[in-house]
């Protein structure tokens, strides 16, 4: 849903993540220079521990005085993640930026596609609304039942979920090192005994290798597991491959979605998603690149239309 009289943005937080797979202080530099150079007030604030940018931005929303209206993301999937469980309790307050600097980045190549970021920040902050080159868009977002987090690019179960467990070792950086990880990790993956119910109906059940729910169409920023997405039609997709495909092959045929086309892969859409092992074992569950350790045997999503301002361009 697009939000194309919305007024432009005139402060800016910047939070920018240290930690990000490919940070840079002349990033961080570069786009403190670009808000300050078209916004009345710019403020940078760098990330100094997880779950410090949610902090930052709750009480930056928090003020009575000065507070932003645009929060600018520099990391990776995880910076944007932490970004938005701050910006979404504040009801629309304040929308959302992202500026590569991370990974997998997928958060920011489901909006902008392989576009520079120098260009849709630019845009953002000078050429928005009606015949501008940016628009506010209104996502979809998940909510994790179990957590109560929002879910901003997408949940996977299975091969996906553990993945990020072997990236933690590879001494790698960006996209390769989680292509790789993905690629090590499928070797010999078993799958995992599972149950996937859409809207109270079973769509899945039997081995299975993952279930990704969202969301964005890319994970791990190459990645084309829900090819199918839209970001704001009101519902969470989902895409399970069972266990007839080997785990090895995944990352192969998800470069281009082949897994569509496979017997074995089940695609649906719905409102509420819930995830199970049906062996009462723990799920291996992540979302936005985050591995959920607390998560049990099973997980519920729930679509919260419309539920993140974020500034997209004009035409996809």
């Amino acid at each position: 849903m697009a939000d194309t009289a919305a007024p432009g943005p005139t402060r800016a937080l910047i939070l920018a993540n240290p930690a990000s797979g490919s940070h840079s202080p002349e990033l961080v530099r570069q786009v403190r220079e670009l808000c300050e150079s078209c916004l009345e007030r710019t403020e940078v604030h760098p990330t100094s521990a997880p779950g410090d940018a949610t902090v930052a931005v709750r009480r930056a929303l928090e003020r009575t005085d000065a507070a932003p209206d645009l929060v600018v993301a520099i990391g990776g999937d995880g910076t944007v993640r932490e970004a938005v469980q701050g910006l979404v309790p504040a009801g629309g307050r304040a929308t959302l930026a992202v500026v590569p600097g991370g990974t997998g980045n997928s958060g920011y190549k489901m909006l902008w596609g392989d576009r520079p970021w120098s260009e849709s920040l630019k845009a953002i902050l000078t050429d928005y609304g009606i015949g501008g080159s940016a628009r506010l868009r209104r996502l979809d977002l998940a909510r994790l039942a179990e957590t109560r987090n929002y879910v901003y690019l997408g949940a996977c179960s299975g091969v996906i979920a553990d993945a990020l467990i072997t990236a933690r070792d590879l001494p790698l950086a960006g996209r390769e090192r989680y292509a790789r990880a993905f690629a090590d990790t499928a070797a010999g993956y078993p799958p995992y005994p599972g149950r996937v119910t859409v809207d109270g109906r079973v769509v899945h059940e039997g081995p299975t290798v993952l279930a990704n729910v969202g969301g964005g169409r890319y994970r791990g920023g190459r990645f084309l597991v829900l090819p199918d997405s839209l970001l704001d039609d009101g519902l969470l997709d989902v895409c399970v491959i069972g266990g007839e495909v080997a785990a090895a092959d995944v990352p192969g045929l998800t470069l281009n979605a082949a897994h569509m086309d496979h017997p074995a892969t089940v695609y649906a859409r719905g409102r509420t998603i819930t995830v199970e092992r049906t062996d009462g074992h723990r799920l291996p569950l992540e979302h936005d690149g985050e591995y959920q350790h607390g998560i049990g045997a099973s997980a519920t999503f729930e679509v919260l239309p419309g539920a993140l301002p974020v500034w997209a361009p004009a035409t996809p």
